[in-house]
């Protein structure tokens, strides 16, 4: 398998510690959305990251369909999210959480970084850190048991913490959310995620 997409992306580096969690082996094809925008356009029509490129050749683009066929692939005893009723539910709202804060501060982050100065909206990137912030503070409310089996919803969850320390660090003060601080030491320590860890993430510059 081959798996597309840089790890700074925490949508690609959710599904990179996913693969090592559940056993699986896969090359990794760093190309950039930005730097290598033609070239992802081969194997993505959207030119998105990630991507997956199974064994016989079949494409899988989207981290929620890469991840919903991990999953089925490893069947619900192995599986990282549970398979239905209300322990699904809660893990998906989660997850939805997470994935909403990343979104909202990506999209600050092309405003502030990308765009050029002339043309950014002040009043858009206050409200989408504000969404990004309200959804950190309700993940921050929630219980995360120290002793709890890594899942979907602590990976996630870790990889939107350390893409907020890189594009936004000021949504999470230092002791604003210790509960969160707790889960992403533990995380970042396992191996999967320091085998995926991204130093920095790199944006165009404005013209």
């Amino acid at each position: 398998m081959i798996l597309v997409g840089q790890y700074d992306s925490p949508f690609v580096r959710r599904v990179a510690i996913s693969l090592r969690v559940l056993g699986f082996a896969y090359e990794h094809d760093t190309r950039s959305v930005f730097g290598d925008f033609d070239a992802m356009r081969k194997v993505n029509p959207l030119a998105r990251i990630p991507s997956l490129v199974l064994d016989d050749g079949e494409v899988l683009i989207d981290s929620i369909a890469i991840l919903d066929w991990l999953d089925e692939t490893v069947g619900p005893s192995h599986a990282l999210l549970p398979r239905s009723g209300v322990k699904r539910r809660r893990a998906l709202q989660r997850i939805a959480l997470a994935i909403g804060a990343v979104d909202k501060a990506g999209a600050s982050a092309y405003e502030r970084l990308i765009r050029p100065p002339a043309y950014r909206w002040a009043g858009w990137i206050e409200r989408c850190r504000t969404q990004a912030a309200g959804a950190i503070a309700a993940l921050g409310a929630m219980e995360w048991p120290e002793d709890a089996k890594l899942d979907q919803v602590q990976i996630t969850t870790a990889c939107m913490l350390r893409y907020l320390q890189m594009t936004d660090p000021e949504l999470l003060p230092r002791g604003r959310y210790p509960a969160l601080e707790a889960l992403s030491a533990r995380c970042e320590a396992r191996p999967e995620f320091q085998a995926t860890f991204p130093a920095d993430v790199v944006y165009p510059k404005s013209g």
